[in-house]
């Protein structure tokens, strides 16, 4: 029997519970990517090594019982180990596709800014497409499947940038900050108890949710409508980035469709049957931050692009 909305809006809330079983202090990120899963959107991970990006995909994986698989970005990683490729089997004198890891419903791609553009770009091109292509035949990515791919933002040596035409692939960009002090003392007392972060059974953490009723939550959310209203605000709102004096490259066309469905998935999670200014103002900050390239002066002034889009968001005029 296919759940209710109220009902998969209260198991999705339960997930985010059962993510906090096993990471601490990472609240709006867990949010994040739920939003992420109902607009079947990627999610690029930013935070300083050790503040639980991995188990945090992990954790959520388990608690949607979906299948999950990481990758860990090196510079040696070629196409083929991310999408899979043509095998020779001597019994069949043939060859056959044999599947990468991209074929599951959460991929991790771990730092992926380690890895040189050619690999970076078949990942990407399967995030798009939503297939693999191998001699001549396309095949389907399983559905769901999001791309949950971390960076160091401290790093440079020995990294490979993600282009802004590859950033804009990923609907938000979520930064996982270090805990506050409360939050890393219940990580310290956790581990002292004997917290396990590679048992998440033991943990507690449990599934809640799964696939199919993803997908009924997924067909839910298209059913939230946007006035004309607020249609014209999200345009206002881009065509101010681009005509800001410290903004070099503005937000685009794919930018403005991400922060809709970035709002209809946020309106949905709350109890509304229509996007409002305020889910538009919660989700622009992670849907826009990697859209905006500053002007070189800018960045020398120190001026932060997150400063920037707040000053926008107070600037420009909110439907009534």
């Amino acid at each position: 029997m296919t759940a209710t909305p109220d009902e998969l809006r209260s198991r999705l809330n339960d997930v985010r519970t059962e993510v906090s079983k096993a990471v601490v202090g990472q609240d709006g990120a867990v949010t994040g990517l739920i939003v992420a899963l109902l607009a079947d959107g990627h999610v690029l991970l930013e935070g300083v090594p050790g503040v639980a990006k991995t188990l945090l995909v992990r954790s959520l994986s388990r608690s949607l019982s979906l299948d999950t698989k990481r990758v860990q970005f090196t510079p040696d990683l070629m196409p083929g180990d991310v999408t899979g490729s043509l095998v020779y089997d001597p019994r069949d004198a043939e060859f056959e596709f044999r599947e990468g890891p991209v074929f599951t419903n959460i991929l991790l791609a771990d730092e992926i800014n380690r890895t040189p553009p050619k690999t970076q770009s078949a990942l990407l091109e399967a995030m798009e497409e939503r297939q693999v292509s191998a001699d001549g035949v396309s095949r389907r990515l399983p559905d769901p499947f999001i791309v949950a791919a971390t960076q160091n933002p401290i790093e440079y040596e020995g990294t490979y940038s993600l282009p802004e035409a590859q950033l804009d692939r990923f609907l938000l960009k979520l930064v996982l900050a270090v805990p506050e002090r409360e939050a890393e003392v219940e990580v310290l007392r956790r581990h002292a108890t004997g917290f396990d972060p590679r048992d998440l059974a033991a943990a507690g953490v449990s599934p809640v949710l799964g696939a199919e009723d993803l997908r009924a939550a997924k067909h839910a959310v298209s059913s939230v409508g946007a006035s004309a209203d607020v249609l014209g605000y999200l345009v206002d709102l881009a065509r101010a980035t681009r005509q800001s004096p410290s903004v070099r490259l503005g937000v685009s066309p794919r930018g403005t469709t991400g922060l809709l469905a970035a709002a209809r998935a946020w309106a949905w999670l709350t109890g509304y049957e229509s996007i409002t200014p305020d889910h538009v103002q919660t989700m622009l900050l992670p849907t826009w931050r990697h859209r905006v390239q500053l002007r070189p002066e800018a960045e020398l002034e120190g001026v932060s692009i997150d400063a920037i889009l707040s000053s926008i968001v107070q600037q420009v005029r909110v439907p009534i």
